[in-house]
């Protein structure tokens, strides 16, 4: 079985890199007021508050990893640690496992920000930036080229690369029948981190990486790399991961699933 990795980000502004870009907002103001001053300008100017993705600081990398050892969710590292050691816990997991990367808009958000954010913090990658210069198999299929396959975003290609196509996880996921988002959405998150729910974030980022396998177990299923009681195999795999974990969220989890919620 080929590892892959279903990867998902959260992140809140970058109040050093803001007040490095902006020095009218000196050292006497908060990192909160940096941010909001930030923020108010970007609705002024743009008419979204949505800061540039260089722009983002990595808080939360989720993970969902499935090899021939089992199926595994997770979020790297604690909730206090840097952003270089999420970063740096992240890109190793490529250069040890080589995994296919999978992602529902990785290729519009989740990539260039990490893309970005390690340039800021200089953390190497060299098996995953390789594009056949040190391993041929890498020329036709690596993680840069968007057309191979060794990152798929799942957004994308079911949108047929057609911006306008583009279609919510929440939705697709809860019409597929799994859960979908439960208690958070992205734009929820700078404040609530700014409230110390660290651990409520982590959490909401385990369940979205969840519903994006679950999604890509699907789509599997519909381009023939599994059959019926793979894919049945794949979900139950799932579900019993979950049963056997006492994390609320995942009883919550488990309860939308089975429509109890």
């Amino acid at each position: 079985m080929t590892p892959t990795l279903v990867f998902d980000l959260e992140t809140i502004p970058d109040a050093q890199g803001l007040r490095r870009l902006n020095p009218q907002w000196g050292s006497d103001m908060s990192d909160v007021e940096v941010i909001e001053a930030a923020l108010i300008a970007r609705q002024a100017s743009h008419g979204s508050d949505f800061l540039p993705l260089h722009l983002h600081k990595v808080a939360v990398v989720g993970c969902v990893f499935r090899d021939d050892q089992g199926f595994r969710v997770k979020t790297l590292g604690a909730a206090d640690d840097p952003e270089p050691v999420l970063l740096a816990g992240f890109f190793k997991t490529i250069e040890r496992y080589t995994p296919r990367l999978v992602s529902w808009n990785g290729s519009g958000f989740d990539l260039p920000v990490l893309h970005y954010r390690s340039l800021i913090h200089g953390i190497p990658a060299p098996r995953y930036w390789d594009t056949g210069e040190d391993d041929r198999d890498f020329k036709y299929n690596n993680y840069i080229s968007r057309y191979h396959n060794r990152h798929i975003d799942l957004m994308d290609l079911l949108a047929k690369y057609n911006g306008r196509a583009n279609a919510p996880l929440d939705d697709l996921a809860k019409l597929c029948g799994f859960p979908g988002k439960l208690g958070m959405d992205g734009g929820q998150v700078w404040k609530a981190w700014q409230e110390g729910k660290a651990d409520e974030v982590r959490a909401y980022c385990e369940t979205d990486v969840v519903n994006t396998w679950l999604v890509y177990c699907r789509f599997r299923f519909l381009r023939g790399e599994l059959d019926v009681t793979a894919y049945d195999a794949e979900v139950q795999l799932v579900r019993d991961t979950l049963q056997a974990s006492q994390a609320p969220h995942w009883k919550e989890y488990l309860a939308a699933w089975d429509g109890k919620a």
